[in-house]
């Protein structure tokens, strides 16, 4: 049985091109699962005598630079796209709309372990440091190119989580808000009891613009006083039966059993890291899929439950 022994700091991966399209219904930050999916394909790649495995991840963004633009204040945001080549007749070629953004962000990996001894002598931490460094370098994150990435740090598991914090400041970190998810869609069925958390989910992205008596206006909106509040994309559940491998038409791959999917969405916060001292352990994110019970589909969830 793997125990967490060491957290591995990927400080300041600088990637560009990172997919903004999180889900069908948010954009801007790039979709949990992207971050997730990196550091399991990292996991896979390591080359070690004894088992080491990669498992939670504590996502801190420094920037964030979606590309998008707007001819003036008024006007909608659209994605900056890429112009195409032009078609052997001279004719423009189609465009198919990519949300790009660029990133500045840390990551704080879980490292795990079977042999205790693992990664104990200081020559085999370094050589395990350069050889994750390396193999980060060689593939994406979130569909965008690691051009740079600052510094690679390995901490004991029993080290405080105090040096944590201080080595990720200045950024903020993704974390859970749920809680504010379920105050917020009491608070909209206390108005209309038909309300649901899609409600409170929708509510977030709101600004509501009232006249005052003086004759100006007045803004409002449902996240003042509750922090950094956005939406979230949290995962998927089946709408399919799970179809074994090769038996469904155009799968990306005939070696895995394959199923249909629609998005599950939440609620995230971004926080200072020094408001999650104590808490630091609660910030990493997981895959949780789970076979629910008869008459319900299966559940391939993302989230900070220990």
């Amino acid at each position: 049985m793997a125990s967490l022994r060491y957290y591995l700091l990927f400080d300041h991966i600088q990637i560009q091109n990172a997919n903004a399209i999180s889900s069908p219904l948010t954009y801007g930050f790039p979709a949990i699962s992207g971050f997730l999916g990196a550091i399991h394909a990292l996991s896979r790649k390591i080359e070690s005598e004894d088992p080491i495995y990669l498992d939670g991840v504590l996502i801190a963004c420094h920037d964030c630079d979606v590309q998008v633009y707007r001819p003036h204040d008024f006007a909608d945001y659209t994605f900056r796209l890429t112009r195409n080549p032009l078609a052997k007749n001279g004719g423009t070629r189609s465009i198919i709309e990519e949300g790009r953004v660029h990133l500045d962000v840390s990551l704080i990996v879980e490292v795990k372990v079977e042999v205790n001894e693992t990664l104990n002598d200081p020559k085999q931490q370094q050589e395990f440091i350069n050889q994750m460094k390396q193999k980060l370098y060689q593939q994406r994150i979130a569909g965008g190119h690691v051009v740079s990435i600052g510094d690679v740090k390995l901490y004991s598991a029993s080290e405080s989580d105090e040096n944590l914090i201080h080595a990720l400041l200045p950024a903020y970190i993704l974390v859970e808000a749920q809680q504010d998810l379920q105050t917020i869609t009491d608070q909209l069925q206390q108005q209309d009891p038909k309300a649901t958390a899609l409600d409170a989910l929708v509510e977030t992205a709101m600004l509501h613009y009232n006249p005052t008596e003086n004759g100006h206006w007045e803004t409002t909106s449902v996240k003042q006083g509750r922090g950094w509040l956005v939406p979230i994309h949290l995962g998927y559940q089946a709408i399919s039966p799970l179809f074994l491998a090769g038996k469904l038409e155009y799968a990306r791959s005939n070696e895995y059993k394959a199923q249909f999917v629609e998005c599950i969405y939440g609620l995230g916060k971004w926080v200072f890291p020094l408001r999650l001292k104590d808490k630091l352990s609660q910030s990493f994110w997981r895959y949780k899929c789970s076979k629910l019970q008869t008459n319900r589909s299966d559940l391939y969830m993302i989230n900070q439950e220990i």
